[in-house]
């Protein structure tokens, strides 16, 4: 491994860990603020992700503006998506809506979540689960309906 990739890991990984350090201190992984957001009790979730849009927004036109390029000199870019219907993103759409309310947590802040403590080791299992589901979802893929 060379020196600048080694760097560029431990810049990521120095930004994750702010990140994540944002994400408990700002309450974003708390499971009393999830559940608060999903039962309409509290503004706080719906504030951060009103919030959240624009600037993301923001963002990604100056990366635009700016003709902003990869560490490897390619144009930053975003692949056009394609909105999918039927019984599969359905499905999906409530697999990973029970997923974050029994764990209490997407997958995003899991490892802030981990970092943290939170639920003495469950997040651990939450983990494992996660990576598990995303390796049997590569697997069977092709069997998968389209």
């Amino acid at each position: 491994m060379s020196p600048a990739h080694r760097t560029g890991l431990l810049a990521y990984a120095i930004v994750g860990i702010l990140f994540g350090i944002v994400l408990v201190k700002g309450e974003l992984v708390s499971w009393f603020r999830i559940q608060e957001m999903f039962r309409f009790q509290g503004f706080h979730m719906f504030g951060v992700f009103l919030l959240a849009i624009p600037v993301a927004m923001l963002s990604v036109q100056a990366l635009k503006r700016a003709h902003a390029r990869t560490r490897e000199g390619e144009p930053v870019a975003l692949a056009p998506k394609e909105l999918g219907r039927g019984v599969r993103y359905v499905a999906g759409g409530l697999l990973f809506g029970f997923g974050w309310a029994l764990a209490g947590a997407c997958p995003g802040p899991m490892f802030a979540l981990a970092g943290a403590g939170a639920g003495g080791g469950t997040m651990l299992v939450v983990i494992a689960s996660a990576v598990a589901g995303a390796w049997l979802y590569g697997r069977f893929r092709h069997r998968l309906p389209h």
